[in-house]
């Protein structure tokens, strides 16, 4: 099994974050199929090493991973605009080829957790057995308008699906907003370092061009 993957308007995601903050309805997805190709291979090497296979969401994995040209991952997904915004009850998670069960069913029982009872029963159950006993196989799944269009299949085996393995997976909206805080933070950061090296080019490029414009005055000068 693969966690973090799973279906959308019978395209294959990479579920970056299970829901988005003050809409626990909505989660972040990246159709793995429409990105640029050293894009989905960095991404699918994050999700499935033993660090993004840990993580809570995916998302912490991909913001610790530096690319191969320097670009940082998470970022890079967002800048592309491939980071879409679907409805969780529209996703559709696979423990097992023959087990599905949607995103929004799957965040509901981690969120109860907590409270034991039926649903620690429930996801016992379904670490035993990797599936959802009772998941309905025939569940259609919804369809976002504007979704991108599927680009040429990649291998298979790169996708298994969502399966929670503790309950650590529950997350809490002061865990997130910790997240974005770092995030921003970072973000900051690498934004200072680039304007002070925009800074010293300029002043090299002015240096450079100074003697330039006093030989061609010179020039001129002998010239009359």
């Amino acid at each position: 099994m693969i966690k973090h993957v799973g279906k959308h308007n019978q395209k294959r995601v990479a579920i970056v974050y299970r829901t988005v903050p003050d809409e626990d309805h909505m989660a972040l997805v990246v159709y793995t199929d429409a990105l640029p190709q050293m894009v989905h291979d960095e991404a699918m090497k994050v999700l499935e090493s033993e660090i993004g296979q840990n993580a809570k969401e995916l998302a912490d994995a991909l913001f610790r991973t530096t690319m191969a040209d320097g670009t940082n991952c998470l970022t890079a997904l967002h800048k592309g605009g491939w980071l879409k915004k679907v409805p969780t009850n529209q996703v559709i998670v696979t423990p097992t080829a023959k087990s599905t069960c949607r995103l929004d069913e799957l965040n509901n029982l981690l969120k109860k957790i907590e409270d034991g009872g039926d649903a620690a029963a429930a996801l016992a159950d379904m670490d035993k057995n990797r599936g959802i006993r009772g998941a309905n196989p025939n569940v259609k799944e919804g369809r976002e308008v504007g979704t991108p269009a599927s680009l040429a299949t990649r291998s298979s085996d790169m996708f298994g699906d969502v399966a929670p393995t503790a309950a650590g997976d529950v997350l809490t909206d002061d865990v997130l907003s910790q997240q974005r805080l770092d995030q921003a933070t970072k973000m900051e950061a690498e934004a200072k370092s680039l304007l002070a090296e925009a800074k010293r080019l300029k002043q090299e490029a002015t240096q450079l061009s100074q003697p330039k414009a006093k030989n061609v005055r010179a020039t001129k000068k002998a010239a009359a």
